[in-house]
């Protein structure tokens, strides 16, 4: 894939998320019983992202411990998990197929760049964690030596908390949307 799609792609994948987020809201059609499940969903994602956050120390060291033991992006599968919470609660089945592209064309690729910029950081280190432990779904890989265990001062330190916020945000909005109905 092409180094300067997937630059574009980190430089606009927040911004483009906003906007997937503002359809979201506006589109979203939740019932109680899809809220609920689907919340349940998103906390397991929330949950991994704050455990991730909490054992890393960004560009200073690799990251091989804790969950990066089982994916070398469990941000970022916690954001996987997130949206498809939000998508079965907000009972919103077409922007579930646009978010499922969204993260497809705009992720994947920016884990490869990260992946790439890793590998140049961290040289062999990288490439032996790369080989045993997958891009994104988990699979069973082992605990390595040295490594970091989960400290709220990395969670806070890595802003992890503004996930939280705005994931809050959005189950309150769809419980105001609810009951307004």
């Amino acid at each position: 894939m092409d180094d300067r799609y997937r630059t574009r792609m980190a430089r606009w994948r927040v911004p483009l998320g906003l906007g997937l987020g503002g359809l979201y809201l506006v589109f979203a059609q939740p019932t109680l019983g899809l809220l609920a499940g689907g919340s349940l969903i998103g906390l397991a994602g929330l949950g991994l992202r704050a455990y991730a956050a909490g054992c890393l120390d960004k560009n200073e060291r690799l990251a091989v411990d804790g969950p990066y033991a089982h994916t070398r992006n469990p941000l970022y599968l916690g954001s996987f998990l997130i949206g498809v919470g939000m998508i079965v609660a907000g009972r919103t089945w077409l922007l579930g197929v646009v978010f499922l592209v969204f993260f497809a064309t705009v992720y994947i690729p920016v884990m490869q760049r990260e992946a790439d910029d890793l590998r140049r950081r961290f040289g062999g280190a990288y490439q032996q964690y790369a080989a045993r432990v997958p891009l994104l779904l988990p699979a069973g890989g082992q605990k390595m030596q040295g490594g970091a265990r989960f400290r709220w001062s990395r969670y806070f330190k890595n802003r992890e908390y503004e996930a939280a916020l705005g994931y809050a945000g959005a189950i309150l909005f769809l419980a105001i949307k609810i009951k307004l109905r």
